[in-house]
């Protein structure tokens, strides 16, 4: 009898992408899962259609753009990068309520260890299956997550085309006044105006 070799997808065989934290950070931007060439490359937000690094900058967070090979980078801006659920996917449509379920208390204990002031979550996707509630407003939430404020931010990803550049500066601008007011002193003139 013919034993039937078990299925590996491409993003099964795929290392999970490894956290850039550090203890006490302003913000925390939690991706809802690693993607298939942010995974393979081991750096957060790689694919060229991604706007995350180009958001950062115009809201502020960093006095330049940031390319996704200098990811750590961000911890010199009181900025830290994780993931929802660890599994890389080409779509976040592809996990499952399960993994979200499986993987919200040691995402809790992660936040809970590391204390950043606020976690923002990319999208709502995570925090409502983490969270059992349907109805997440963007913004700031009013329970607190692992002890860390929590805000709700569009998702970068270029396949969300539901948010312009300019709504995506806006809405990270909003956050960063609020959590990171000094942090207006980086050098960025044009941070009120996207190019």
């Amino acid at each position: 009898m013919k034993r039937l070799a078990p299925s590996v997808t491409h993003s099964d065989s795929l290392q999970s992408l490894p956290d850039i934290l550090e203890p006490g950070l302003s913000v925390v931007f939690c991706g809802i899962n690693p993607g298939v060439l942010a995974a393979s490359t081991g750096h957060h937000f790689a694919g060229r259609g991604n706007r995350f690094w180009r958001t950062m900058h115009l809201a502020g967070f960093t006095p330049e753009q940031i390319s996704p090979e200098d990811d750590r980078t961000l911890l010199q801006y009181g900025c830290g990068l994780t993931t929802a659920v660890s599994r890389p996917t080409a779509r976040a449509d592809e996990l499952s309520q399960w993994e979200f379920k499986a993987a919200a208390v040691e995402f809790e204990r992660k936040v809970e260890r590391y204390a950043p002031k606020c976690v923002a979550f990319l999208g709502k996707m995570a925090l409502c299956a983490m969270s059992g509630k349907r109805d997440i407003d963007w913004g700031l939430q009013p329970a607190m997550f692992g002890g860390a404020r929590v805000w709700v931010l569009p998702n970068p990803s270029g396949l969300n085309r539901g948010f312009s550049l300019d709504a995506l500066v806006t809405t990270y601008r909003e956050l960063r006044v609020a959590v990171m007011p000094a942090a207006v002193a980086l050098g960025t003139r044009s941070i009120d105006s996207v190019d």
